[in-house]
């Protein structure tokens, strides 16, 4: 019986964009209290949606921080055999629940709006919208580059350029209400955001839930791979293959290979890691059972 094990990298992608997260928190958290402001000030709903919008990225940006820290710090827990590389991805849900809570509410006061308009003062709101798409372009730019590698990155391009989206609607309500004084402008900007919201929300929610439960990585055929590793000269079976994400840039497997009793265990071994490796799976532990020894396997009965 043989045991093979490839690691691969020893931190959560999103920690090699860690400057850029810093700067990004900074730019959103000057923002998001420059619109709490303006928006109390001059009564807008679509600014105070937007602001709203904002500090719950600033929130999730910080939990992403936070998980950063504490997956780069080794383990001292003898029963946390991952370290706390999850910690990322229950960042990531808790951010897509709290999306979803401003969106409700900002629906539920958007409704009361229209029944009962609130005059807003419109310069204020304008230049603020303007200033916040400053920002938003700002904050995209930097993180976009990591966005294909990290889960959390790519959830905060994509919140960030919604909210660029969110503060031009905010722009358009502050030029017609500076132009008709038509009050409806700001609470159906609100309405428009907080649609926008909601499909994020449950995209984010999805794709975090799809690593807590560990299921295989979109981008790999699980059956493609147990066929691939099967055509490796000398193995006769595959069976008990799992291939998960730990978070983001770290997909991991596992798999039991039946070989011939002629076959050349490092050889096996070396061509299942280039397998694996080439679908994008860096850690793997792969267990070699000889075929004249049928014992050696106990599958788990679940």
């Amino acid at each position: 019986m043989g045991h093979g094990h490839q690691h691969g990298v020893a931190a959560p992608a999103s920690a090699r964009h860690r400057g850029r997260l810093l700067i990004t928190l900074a730019l959103l958290s000057a923002l998001a209290l420059v619109e709490i402001v303006v928006g109390l000030s001059t009564g807008s709903l679509a600014l105070l949606s937007d602001a709203g919008h904002v500090a719950v990225d600033v929130f999730a940006l910080a939990m992403t921080l936070a998980a950063i820290s504490a997956a780069s710090r080794p383990s001292r827990s003898s029963h946390r055999t991952f370290g706390l590389y999850r910690i990322e991805v229950v960042a990531t849900l808790a951010n897509a629940a709290l999306l979803a809570g401003v969106a409700i509410w900002v629906l539920l006061e958007a409704v009361a709006r229209l029944r009962h308009p609130v005059a807003v003062a419109a310069v204020p709101l304008t230049v603020t919208a303007v200033g916040a798409l400053a920002v938003n372009a700002a904050a995209y730019a930097l993180l976009h580059r990591g966005a294909t590698e990290a889960l959390s990155l790519r959830g905060a391009s994509t919140e960030v350029l919604a909210d660029g989206i969110a503060a031009l609607g905010a722009l358009a309500a502050g030029v017609v209400i500076w132009l008709t004084g038509w009050r409806y402008a700001d609470p159906l900007v609100a309405i428009g955001v907080a649609i926008l919201i909601v499909p994020r929300a449950v995209g984010l929610g999805r794709a975090a839930l799809r690593v807590l439960l560990e299921a295989a990585p979109p981008n790999v055929d699980v059956a493609e791979v147990a066929t691939a590793l099967g055509e490796l000269p000398g193995v006769l079976e595959v069976h008990d293959l799992h291939v998960w994400t730990l978070t983001s840039g770290m997909e991991a497997a596992t798999a039991h290979l039946t070989v011939s009793e002629d076959a050349q265990t490092g050889a096996v071994l070396s061509g299942a890691r280039a397998v694996l490796s080439g679908r994008g799976v860096e850690h793997a532990t792969l267990q070699l059972e000889p075929v004249d020894s049928p014992g050696c396997c106990h599958d788990a009965r679940w």
